[in-house]
């Protein structure tokens, strides 16, 4: 029965929470719908949680979060090294929104805050052909990010790509990393929440939010890339 362990690296606010889960109750409904036979760890990093030996696990996913991967906390450099330990010892591992960013620069990418501004809402990506993971040519998934991956890691090869975030999907050189900067686990209605708090903060302008709002009204194939990101971290199970 494959195992992932779920990285927790942020917190949703208690009434998002109460509404739409943890991020990774998000990924246990995301994976389960794809695999029921998956089970899951959770290590909560932001809130102490010693980091395991990833030689000891199966298969890792790391989560989004409000913070950074710049910023000064003091697990950050920590979590890096764990990646950088796990990508060396080809353990599966994907990341998400802040997990993509946390690998890229593990592994010797830029990540910096875009001057695009803000993702939010449904976004449209390019699907690299023959890449082995995601079928079909384009893929429209929910997004919330401000920062982005400039430069990726030497050897990573590019999966995902908008015009708006032209490094959103990447695997990484080995095969056994991937990462990606939308989110799949999302739910139109916590995606739709996204957008609001991005306003109510005064982050994000009513430019930006009300269409991306209104983009949420259109489907999502968050399924194709849960299905995809449950079948690379359980391959080898």
């Amino acid at each position: 029965m494959p195992r992932i362990t779920i990285m927790e690296t942020g917190l949703v606010s208690s009434g998002n929470r109460e509404l739409y889960g943890s991020y990774p109750q998000m990924f246990e409904h995301m994976i389960g719908a794809a695999d029921a036979n998956v089970t899951f760890d959770t290590v909560s990093v932001p809130a102490g949680d010693p980091l395991p030996d990833p030689g000891r696990l199966e298969a890792i996913l790391i989560t989004g979060s409000s913070a950074g991967v710049y910023d000064d906390l003091a697990w950050i450099a920590p979590l890096e090294d764990f990646v950088r330990a796990a990508h060396d010892r080809k353990v599966p591992m994907v990341g998400i929104c802040f997990g993509h960013q946390l690998i890229a620069q593990a592994l010797g990418g830029t990540v910096r805050k875009s001057e695009k501004g803000w993702g939010l809402g449904r976004h449209v990506y390019d699907v690299a052909p023959g890449n082995g993971l995601i079928e079909g040519t384009r893929i429209a998934i929910a997004c919330s990010h401000q920062d982005q991956v400039i430069t990726p890691p030497a050897g990573a090869r590019t999966i995902l790509s908008s015009d708006f975030t032209p490094y959103a999907g990447l695997l990484y050189a080995g095969g056994t990393t991937l990462s990606v900067q939308p989110h799949p686990e999302f739910s139109v209605g916590f995606a739709l929440a996204c957008c609001e708090m991005a306003r109510s903060k005064g982050e994000a302008p009513d430019s930006v939010v009300t269409p991306a709002q209104a983009s949420l009204a259109e489907p999502l194939e968050s399924a194709r890339l849960g299905g995809a990101i449950t079948r690379f971290l359980t391959r080898s199970a």
